[in-house]
């Protein structure tokens, strides 16, 4: 005879007595948040500032000189035409140096890697590489000696050119960029751009809040409320006076949140502020303040400057073989001298003698023209050798 087993009581589980709360985060809010990691290239104040540096440094002619007894000397030949000119076959020398540029200032993480190719001697291009194409390998424990690899395969740096920016602490060969100084403010910026973005684009922003009598059957329905507000509030004509019922409804006007409640613009002003210190530009650049012709000027002489010298350096290192030879940017291209300051300062020095009419012609862009190559002095614009001819000199006149 079988034996029934007796059920046993269920244990109640006591947890169902507890109320449960839940939350619902709409759509709305997703766009409030970012994520934890920001990439500089897709921060826009930080592309700005490095594609500043990568345009001006790209603008700016490089000049082949040459050491004398009587000063430096530019030089026109093959060489210079290479490198000014015609440094990559399927780049501009403008593009070319803006990719440098933005590998050491951005990409590379203060690298940037060109290897020449050449026949026979002679140069046939400077190809720059990409920094995700390039890593660094210490040569056992010094900290001196490195080898480059280039899609794996290893090169010796005495054959390439290295241009480094902010050089690290511990391998002084290798640059490390500013990426570590500039992370938060990627960061913050991003956050305010999505903070805005999320903010304008939110439908919770009303201009008038109208309180309705909850007791009129009408209110219970969407189109029962779309009813009241035809009816009572919306007007055919611009202007014209609602009329409600005074017991059922009551108008309220408020005023939404801004992004100056938020304070949102004065902290993207102030992180724009901080990158544009950082790299040592002006803040008119990245949008903060009024230019500025002094503050321009001195960005170029004592930021941009120092950049291109390193530039300058490097390709001379490598690729120059004379002694009394070496390359250099013309910065004062860049520099910004309106009409009349120019203007009197040339005439200054073709008075004194220290430059000649067709120097002037050339730096305001216009063609020499014959009898201009000779230097003069102020009184008659005489030439130099014939000083001693005025008539102020001679005694009795002109006899």
């Amino acid at each position: 005879m079988s034996r029934k087993r007796k059920k046993l009581p269920q244990k109640r589980d006591s947890s169902a007595d507890v109320p449960k709360i839940g939350y619902v985060l709409g759509t709305d809010f997703d766009n409030l948040c970012c994520g934890e990691y920001t990439s500089l290239d897709k921060c826009p104040e930080i592309m700005t500032a490095c594609r500043t540096y990568a345009e001006l440094i790209g603008s700016m002619t490089i000049y082949l000189m040459a050491n004398t007894k009587n000063g430096d000397v530019r030089i026109r030949n093959a060489l210079s035409r290479k490198i000014d000119i015609d440094p990559m076959p399927t780049m501009t020398r403008s593009q070319w140096m803006e990719t440098i540029v933005m590998n050491l200032m951005l990409y590379g993480k203060g690298n940037s890697i060109v290897v020449p190719h050449t026949r026979e001697g002679i140069i046939q291009s400077l190809e720059p590489i990409s920094a995700d194409r390039v890593s660094f390998i210490p040569v056992g424990n010094s900290y001196r000696d490195y080898k480059v690899l280039i899609d794996g395969v290893t090169r010796n740096p005495d054959n390439l050119l290295h241009f480094t920016y902010n050089p690290d602490k511990y391998y002084l060969w290798k640059g490390r960029g500013v990426d570590v100084s500039l992370r938060d403010l990627a960061k913050n910026l991003k956050q305010a751009s999505a903070t805005e973005n999320g903010f304008m684009s939110s439908k919770w922003k009303p201009s008038i809040i109208v309180k309705v009598d909850a007791m009129i059957d009408e209110f219970s329905t969407p189109e029962g409320r779309q009813k009241i507000l035809d009816d009572y509030v919306r007007s055919a004509e611009v202007g014209q006076p609602w009329l409600i019922p005074g017991e059922q409804f009551q108008v309220e006007q408020i005023r939404p949140l801004s992004l100056a409640d938020l304070a949102i613009t004065d902290t993207v002003e102030l992180d724009r502020k901080m990158v544009a210190a950082i790299f040592g530009l002006p803040p008119f650049v990245l949008g903060v303040g009024e230019y500025n012709q002094k503050a321009w000027n001195n960005f170029i002489q004592t930021r941009l400057r120092p950049v291109a010298m390193k530039i300058a350096q490097e390709m001379t290192k490598k690729l120059i073989i004379s002694d009394e030879w070496y390359l250099k940017f013309n910065e004062r291209s860049l520099m910004d001298w309106d009409v009349v300051t120019t203007s009197q300062m040339l005439s200054g020095l073709y008075d004194r003698g220290v430059i000649t009419g067709n120097e002037i012609r050339d730096s305001i862009g216009y063609d020499p023209k014959e009898g201009l190559d000779e230097l003069h002095l102020l009184e008659n614009y005489l030439p130099i050798d014939r000083l001693g001819d005025q008539k102020k000199l001679l005694q009795g006149g002109e006899e």
